[in-house]
Order: C-alpha cells, then structure tokens, then sequence
C-alpha cells in the first residue's frame, strides 16, 4: 500500500500558483472517510451543520460543544485530508484569550489541524496570537454568515467600488496576520481574481468566480440532498443521492407493507 500523504497548514499554503485543488465540508465519520479517500486536501467541518444537520435557519445557534463533537467525528474518519475546525458564532469574539483558549479545545478535544474564523483586519491580531501558539488559521472573508445581521441577508459582496476595496485590504491583513489560507464567500468573480493575484496565500472559493486557487461546497448541496429551492446559486450538484434514499425510502416502505421484505435471504433459519 502507497504511503498516506497528511495535507497539512503548510503543504495546502504551498499550492499557491502550483496547483488547483477541491475543498469539501464534512460533518460526519461516514461522509469524512468518502471524502478523504477522494484525496481532496481539505476538510471542513462547517459551523453549516447548524442547517445541514440540526435543522436550523442560520448558523448562529451552533454552539461549541456541537463543533468539537461533529469535529472530533470527522477527525477520527480522516487519515489524509487537513481537518478544519469553524469556530461558532461567539467563541472567538469576546477577547483574544477566548478564541486562544476555544481554538485549543478544537486541536485538543477535535482533533484538527487547523481553525477558522470569520472577519478580515478586525480578526488580524486574534489571528497573529492563534498562529503564535501553534495554531494554524483558515481566514475567510466576503460573506461571513455570522455576521448576516448586520449584512443583512445573504448577499453577493463586493460589488460597488469601496466593499471592492475593503475586502482587498482584509485579505492583506488577513496574509500579514499569518493565515495559510483565506476563504472568499459570495464575491464577484472579477473580485475573486483580483483578491486572488493580491496575496501570496491560497485562496479557496465558494461562489467566487474560477480564478480562485481552490474550491470549496456544503456536501449537502453537491450531493443533491439539500432542496433545489434551496440550493444557491454558486453550486453545481454532482450527483442526486436525495433522490436514491428517497426511492430506497419508498421501496423499503412497500416491501414491509406487502410482506416482501423480510424474505428468506433475510431471515435466520
């Protein structure tokens, strides 16, 4: 058997104008261990649990409890792939010695190798003090869905002259506070070109034109399990898994109801 490549801060940091690479959320053991052997480099566990999975309307409701343990599951999937950790709404707000503190529990208690946060330079120095103690930093800016009160909505930002600029002096701040990476949510593609020529660390794509250096979807909605009317725009849905559990669903319905299922392959003798 071939060696196991472990994708690491530093190795992901490396493919910067080398190499084009595929990014997807995971929130379970089952779905971490499909992803990792895709051989994609990057694992998020994606504070978006709070919709695909616990059924909420937003993100903010996640609490830190639920990411180490939806963390800690995918960690313990995954052989290959670096393992995110998205820190929820209000861990890492308050003060630097809170994010310091809740990033550690994400290394210690989920076992990942990296964090992310949302924010641009407001996050610099958090970001600086993560790093310094050996905690390596996903960045993301753009739409940062905790903080869709004050955006108000999800909206595509970036699109008149002065967001153009802020986002660009955020990803500057973001590179010099020492991320490896830098999500860009929700941006206008020539936006998404020009902020991913601005810095020297990769930038990972979701909704942000095809000039980014990597990609990134929820795997609920490329796997075709989220409600077309849901879906945004920016995603193509890969495969229609919604639509086989639905019919194995029904079948398996059916079957009990006619007496077919359990059959004698299925029965003990």
């Amino acid at each position: 058997m071939a060696d196991i490549v472990k994708w690491t801060a530093s190795k992901i940091k490396a493919l910067k104008g080398r190499e084009k690479f595929a990014c997807l959320t995971a929130y379970d053991y089952f779905t971490a261990r499909l992803v990792d052997e895709a051989a994609l480099p990057l694992v998020l566990v994606g504070d978006s649990l709070g919709m695909a999975m616990l059924g909420y309307e937003t993100t903010l409701p996640v609490t830190l409890e639920q990411m180490l343990d939806h963390s800690a599951a995918v960690s313990r999937a995954v052989r290959s792939a670096l393992v995110v950790g998205d820190m929820p709404f209000m861990s890492y707000q308050v003060s630097r010695e809170q994010a310091l503190q809740n990033a550690g529990r994400f290394v210690k208690e989920g076992g990942v190798g990296a964090v992310k946060l949302e924010g641009g330079a407001l996050r610099a120095d958090t970001i600086t003090a993560l790093v310094q103690n050996g905690i390596p930093v996903l960045g993301h800016i753009g739409l940062t869905p905790q903080s869709l009160r004050e955006l108000g909505g999800y909206k595509v930002q970036g699109r008149r002259p002065e967001e153009a600029e802020r986002l660009l002096a955020d990803a500057r701040a973001l590179e010099k506070a020492g991320v490896f990476a830098i999500v860009l949510e929700c941006v206008p593609r020539e936006l998404g070109a020009e902020l991913t020529a601005a810095v020297r660390v990769p930038t990972i794509g979701i909704g942000a034109g095809p000039d980014c250096d990597g990609q990134i979807l929820v795997c609920h909605d490329m796997f075709g399990m989220t409600p077309a009317e849901a879906v945004p725009k920016f995603v193509k849905r890969y495969g229609e898994v919604g639509a086989v559990m639905r019919q194995a669903l029904s079948a398996y319905r059916d079957e009990v109801r006619t007496g077919r299922f359990p059959a004698d392959a299925q029965s003990y003798s």
